[in-house]
C-alpha cells in the first residue's frame, strides 16, 4: 500500500489532467444509453464488458482515468447499472457522489455499492472476537486497535459505513427499493451483476466484512 504521503503527492500532480481527460471523455467518447460502469476496479478487478474507471492507470488496469472524488465522466440517464466495490469510502463527499450516480443511471437503473461493514465490526468489536479482525494495515494486539485498523485501514479511509447510513444517503439521493444483499451470493439483478459477483471475496457469511446494498432509480 502506498504511503499518505505518495498518495497525497500524485493527486496533487494527477488530478488536475485526470479531470481534464475525464472532460473530454464525456464529451467525445462516453455512452449515450445502456452502459455499465464499474468505479474502482484497482489492479485486480476489472470486468471486461464493464467501462471501468479508476485513478489507477498505472499498476491497475481502467478504461477511462479520471478523479472519483468529482463529477463522473458519464452523461445524464446513459448508464444501465453502475458497480462499486471497497471505493466509496475513500471519498470525502459520499452524499455528492450518490447524487452524481443517480444522474448518470437511466430510469430504472441499478447500483450496487459496497465497502467496509460497519455494522458487523461493531458486533464484533462488541463480542471481543479479535479473530474476525485481520493484521491488516499494522498488527494490533487489541481489539480496539484491531477495530481501528478495519474501520479507518491506516487513515485511507474516510468515513464509516453502515447500513441505516448508506441506506439514508442513498434515499436522499432519489434511489428507491434499497436492498441489502451478502457478498458473493446475493443479487436481485444477478443478469447485470453475475461478473461482478465473481470478483467478491468474503470469509464470513454471518457477518460479512463487506456491506452490500442494492438501489434502483425510479422509472
Amino acid at each position: 500500500m502506498l504511503s499518505r504521503t505518495a498518495k497525497a503527492s500524485f493527486f496533487v500532480i494527477a488530478a488536475p489532467m485526470m479531470r481534464i481527460n475525464g472532460a473530454l471523455y464525456r464529451a467525445m467518447r462516453a455512452p449515450r444509453s445502456g452502459a455499465k460502469a464499474h468505479l474502482g476496479p484497482g489492479r485486480k478487478r476489472y470486468l471486461p464488458g464493464w467501462i471501468n474507471v479508476d485513478a489507477n492507470m498505472f499498476t491497475g488496469k481502467c478504461d477511462v482515468w479520471t478523479d472519483l472524488r468529482y463529477e463522473l465522466p458519464f452523461l445524464d440517464n446513459s448508464l444501465h447499472a453502475v458497480y462499486s466495490h471497497h471505493v466509496v469510502e475513500h471519498l470525502p463527499n459520499i452524499r455528492a457522489h450518490f447524487h452524481d450516480i443517480f444522474r448518470c443511471l437511466e430510469a430504472g437503473g441499478i447500483y450496487r455499492v459496497g465497502g467496509p461493514n460497519g455494522d458487523s465490526a461493531i458486533r464484533k468489536f462488541v463480542e471481543n472476537d479479535k479473530s474476525w479482525f485481520s493484521h491488516f494495515p499494522e498488527d494490533r494486539r487489541s481489539i480496539g486497535g484491531r477495530f481501528e485498523n478495519f474501520i479507518f485501514c491506516g487513515r485511507e479511509h474516510l468515513t464509516i459505513l453502515t447500513e441505516s447510513f448508506l441506506r439514508e444517503l442513498l434515499e436522499d439521493a432519489g434511489f428507491v427499493d434499497v436492498t441489502l444483499r451478502k457478498p458473493i451470493v446475493d443479487s436481485g439483478y444477478p443478469e447485470l451483476f453475475a461478473d461482478a459477483l465473481e470478483q467478491e471475496h468474503e470469509s464470513d457469511m454471518d457477518c460479512p466484512h463487506t456491506l452490500l446494498l442494492e438501489a434502483a432509480k425510479p422509472i
